[in-house]
């Protein structure tokens, strides 16, 4: 599915040269389920960002669905990410101008799926989500819970091979988190391989192993 070989990730300015990763390696296979774990500033957000196709690495390389995508450019990076990859964000990340059938159809609109399908993709999962009655709402009028029922929602409606989750039940009440762990690990059973960056221990025992990082490097690499 994806695998990184001595990716470093360098952030420079005039006057200071931080090193975010350095030099790590592990490799996924397709339908796992992973965990990133580690204290603040150990380098998972940024390892997120290039798995992501958000950004570069400054050195090594990254293979996805065997292809390098370490050093493509960023229209390149775009491309590639359509279709391939879907985000779960901590803060839901949802548009407040857009409608939930609006919001969770943006992913289909990219891929210039013609409208009568996308209805069909948006109005399926929407359903599954158990958020159906809330299309025609906003983001606002929405609870933390359903909020990122429908950032789930909008990341796998696309069908994609792999999901990015940062942290996704930190803004969510135990009873919403268990919840939202629980349509990942559904969506992980039907094939769909997930990385998931989290602080939470017990969200870690979702994942079928747990990677954790310190100070850039790979402390352990952990089956569960």
């Amino acid at each position: 599915m994806l695998r990184i070989e001595n990716l470093s990730k360098t952030f420079r300015t005039e006057e200071v040269e931080t090193i975010a990763l350095n030099k790590i390696s592990f490799e996924i296979q397709s339908g796992e389920f992973v965990a990133i774990m580690g204290p603040s500033g150990c380098g998972k957000s940024t390892l997120l960002n290039i798995l992501g196709l958000l950004d570069n690495p400054t050195d090594g390389k990254y293979f996805l669905l065997d292809k390098e995508v370490g050093h493509l450019k960023e229209k390149e990076r775009t491309q590639f990410r359509k279709g391939n990859i879907g985000f779960v964000f901590q803060s839901f990340n949802l548009i407040d101008e857009l409608n939930i059938y609006e919001n969770v159809e943006l992913p289909l609109s990219y891929l210039k799926i013609k409208s009568s399908d996308r209805k069909e993709k948006v109005d399926e999962i929407l359903k599954r989500m158990n958020i159906s009655h809330r299309a025609n709402h906003f983001p606002q009028q929405l609870s933390g819970g359903q909020q990122q029922r429908v950032a789930i929602a909008r990341a796998v409606v696309a069908s994609p091979k792999l999901i990015l989750a940062d942290e996704p039940t930190g803004n969510l009440d135990s009873k919403n988190g268990a919840e939202a762990m629980a349509l990942l690990t559904e969506l992980n059973k039907e094939g769909t391989t997930i990385i998931m960056v989290t602080h939470s221990k017990h969200d870690s025992l979702f994942a079928h192993r747990t990677i954790n990082l310190f100070d850039g490097g790979i402390v352990n690499n952990l089956e569960l």
